[in-house]
Parts: structure tokens; C-alpha cells; sequence
């Protein structure tokens, strides 16, 4: 587990508060799911050979004796809420994005933790190509937004509809099974319980066998064809670079047609820090009616990580304290409590701190510097006799000015919230 101690939050606030405005601009709503569902649900959705499953789910009986999971990912509760709730019924086109904390118990690694958050995306009854391009031009509008597009790679590929999957996994099976010493020991194990798995294995040996395996590509029905087309070519006119990977299949048993995933190396090895794809067939599996969908997830932490190793922080964001307000003496406090707050009333966004727990003059420019602001204020008798304000610059030059109390939130307007 991970705490995310004071320093770390302004940066998490900041890619969190781009990312739900993103969001809101392009038209999706926020759902808020409990962390914790019944593990039939994600055996149901997720598949009950795949590794989350079968070795990463948090799970226990309540006192009833019911099964319970903390949620591994964000999609099956998505699905389960809009089915409880009727939300998608008579083709009503949802367009939904959630945030929070899921939990797998992986092997601990960077920017990989066993509670991690994501940020969420689902689109119901839609099937066209136009909306699967819709979610991937939105994240490349915020990897511009962050600062890093030129970290990030776009990795596409199709696996088609049920029907052609398994034409396609016979066929994978049957070139495997005649190699099968040739494989390493999990992806002997991933061959007789969901052999797509093997295709993103990371052995070494067993990517050189799969380099003559049968391609997904040569086995796709036309409509997935058709729909693969269509995407490309609509992600050709946003002018976004991409690139087929026949070997990307993502790991839970739900998806079909387009899979994508946005991959960094600036974390050492190569990561996934977004994923989706598109799972038409999942609301039904889960007992509603036919029921189109898409959608990605993206991991804060693996994000956040990558924005301060390429140092896109904005300064802002660094600095936590605009103004720092000293005062002297019981009066002087007294008149910067509220002198304090009419400035707040009239600026809301401005970070003005007060000291507190009295001092002396050195020890609270001293604390005012280590705030980080960009200006002290100073309240001693003196100003308190002329009913002005001390205005001292901190981080730069210029020479403290007296500013009137009645004056003081304007000038501030001037020389922080505007510049």
C-alpha cells in the first residue's frame, strides 16, 4: 500500500482536475461505484482463468457468508451499475467516467502498487468506430494538455467478434501445441486455460516462437475489418500516430474488436499507463440486454510518475501558498483575521496563508519563505496606526510597499491572481 503524503497531492489534484474537465468538455458524466461487489461479478465479467481472478483478487466472505471483492478494475462495476439502475435501457446512449482506488495484489514494482486509482471511461450503446476514435483523441488532447506527448506511444489492434476469436484461438492452439517445449512454463499453463494470453508474454523463447504463430489480423470478419478500417482512418485525419501490435490482446476476457493501449519507456521498462478497448458482448454475458460498449483506464500513479520524471509540473502546482500574512502582537492578529478573510471574499482563488502560533519577526519570515509564497504581508504597530499593510516581495526583487487595507485585494488581484 501507498500513502500520498502532503507534497505529493497538488500534483494528483492537478492531473485529476485536467482530466475531469476534459471529461466534462467532451460530454461525459461521473458515476461513483462502491469499492467492494460481489465476486461473482468480476468472476462473471474479468473470466475465471485469467490471472486477476485466479491470483490478484482481494476477497473474503462478509458475516452473511456472501463472497466479497475490492474491486481489481473500474469496468464490471460500471456494467453492473448501469444494469441495477436501467440506465442504458431502450438504447439510451450513456457516456460515464469514474475515479477512485482498485486493488490487485500484484508484485509491488514503480509507479505499481496494490491499491492503485484510476481514472475511468465507459461509453454505452454505441458501435461504431467514430466513438472508439472519440476516447483515443481525448487522451492524446490531455497527454498534450500534460506535457507529454512525445513520452507516449499509441499500440492498436482488432480481435474481432466471438466467433472469429475462436477461429482464431483454434488456430494459435494448434500452432502452440506443436511446440509446446519450446514454451515457457506460465505460457504452458496460459495455453490450456486462455492461450491469448500467451501472445503478451514477456519470455524471451517464447516471443521468438511466436513469431511464426498465425496472425489475429488473417483470421478477422469483415465487419471487424471494416470497423478496424474505419478507426484508423479516422485517427489518420486527427493526425495521430500509431502502430499495429498483432500481440496486443489486454488481459481480461471481455474485450472484442478494438483493443489499444498508450505505452511509455521513460519508466524504465515499457508500461502501460492507458488502456481500453471496446466489449460489446459484455453486458449481455452479465444478463442484460445486448448492449454495445468501449471505454479505458488510465492509472494515476504510473502518470503522476511519468509527469515528474519528464518535470512537467507546472509552478503553480509546486507552490502550495501565494501570500503569507505576518502579524505582531494580540491587535495585529486580531485585524489580520479579518483583514484576511475580506481579501478572501473578494479574490477566492488566491492561497493566503496566516501565520499562526505567534513569533517573532525573524521566525515567521521564516516560516513565510519556507511556505514557498511569493509575497509576506506584515501587520505590526506601525501598520496598524496607519491602517496599511506591509507588501514584500519573496521571491524576486522589489521593495516592501505600505498598501491600504481597503487597497490590499485589489493590488493583489494585480500582482498574483493576474501575473
Amino acid at each position: 500500500m501507498n500513502d500520498i503524503l502532503p507534497e505529493q497531492t497538488p500534483l494528483w489534484r492537478h492531473f485529476e482536475g485536467t482530466v475531469s474537465r476534459l471529461l466534462d468538455n467532451y460530454g461525459y458524466k461521473q458515476i461513483r461505484m462502491p469499492i467492494v461487489e460481489f465476486t461473482e461479478l468480476f468472476k462473471r465479467s474479468i473470466g475465471e482463468v485469467t490471472d486477476i481472478v485466479e491470483k490478484e483478487m482481494y476477497t473474503f466472505d462478509d458475516r452473511n457468508g456472501d463472497s466479497l471483492t475490492l474491486r481489481p478494475e473500474g469496468t464490471a462495476a460500471c456494467v453492473r451499475a448501469v444494469l441495477e439502475h436501467g440506465i442504458t435501457g431502450g438504447g439510451q446512449v450513456q457516456k460515464l467516467w469514474y475515479i477512485g482506488p482498485m486493488f490487485r495484489h500484484e508484485r509491488p514494482q514503480k509507479g505499481r502498487y496494490r491499491q492503485f486509482h484510476q481514472i475511468g471511461c465507459e461509453v454505452f450503446n454505441l458501435d461504431g468506430p467514430d466513438i472508439d476514435a472519440e476516447l483515443i483523441v481525448l487522451t492524446w488532447r490531455l497527454w498534450g494538455e500534460l506535457g507529454i506527448r512525445d513520452a507516449v506511444k499509441l499500440e492498436l489492434n482488432s480481435l474481432g467478434t466471438a466467433e472469429s476469436r475462436a477461429r482464431y484461438r483454434e488456430a494459435l492452439v494448434e500452432f502452440l501445441s506443436s511446440r509446446l517445449d519450446k514454451l515457457d512454463e506460465d505460457s504452458q499453463r496460459r495455453l490450456k486455460t486462455n492461450p491469448l494470453r500467451v501472445l503478451d508474454t514477456k519470455n524471451a523463447d517464447t516471443q521468438a516462437v511466436l513469431v511464426d504463430a498465425p496472425k489475429m489480423a488473417d483470421y478477422l470478419d469483415e465487419e471487424s475489418r471494416v470497423h478496424f478500417e474505419g478507426l484508423k482512418a479516422r485517427l489518420d485525419t486527427a493526425g495521430i500516430p500509431y502502430v499495429i501490435n498483432p500481440k496486443l490482446v489486454r488481459g481480461l476476457d471481455y474485450y472484442s474488436k478494438t483493443v489499444f493501449e498508450w505505452v511509455t519507456d521513460k519508466l524504465g521498462a515499457q508500461g502501460t499507463v492507458c488502456a481500453g478497448g471496446r466489449y460489446d458482448g459484455l453486458v449481455e454475458q452479465m444478463g442484460g440486454k445486448p448492449t454495445p460498449g468501449v471505454g479505458f483506464a488510465m492509472g494515476i500513479e504510473r502518470l503522476v510518475l511519468l509527469l515528474e520524471t519528464l518535470e512537467q509540473i507546472p509552478e503553480e502546482i509546486s507552490r502550495q501558498v501565494d501570500v503569507y500574512l505576518c502579524a505582531f502582537g494580540e491587535a495585529a492578529e486580531l485585524a489580520g483575521l479579518a483583514l484576511s478573510e475580506r481579501v478572501r471574499d473578494q479574490l477566492p482563488n488566491l492561497r493566503l496563508q496566516v501565520n499562526a502560533g505567534a513569533g517573532s519577526f525573524k521566525s515567521q519570515f521564516k516560516k513565510a519563505d519556507k511556505s514557498g509564497a511569493l509575497y509576506a504581508l506584515i501587520l505590526g504597530d506601525d501598520e496598524m496606526a496607519q491602517q496599511v499593510v506591509g507588501f514584500k516581495p519573496l521571491r524576486g526583487q522589489g521593495e516592501q510597499q505600505s498598501i491600504a487595507w481597503d487597497a490590499l485585494a485589489a493590488h493583489l488581484a494585480t500582482c498574483v491572481v493576474q501575473g
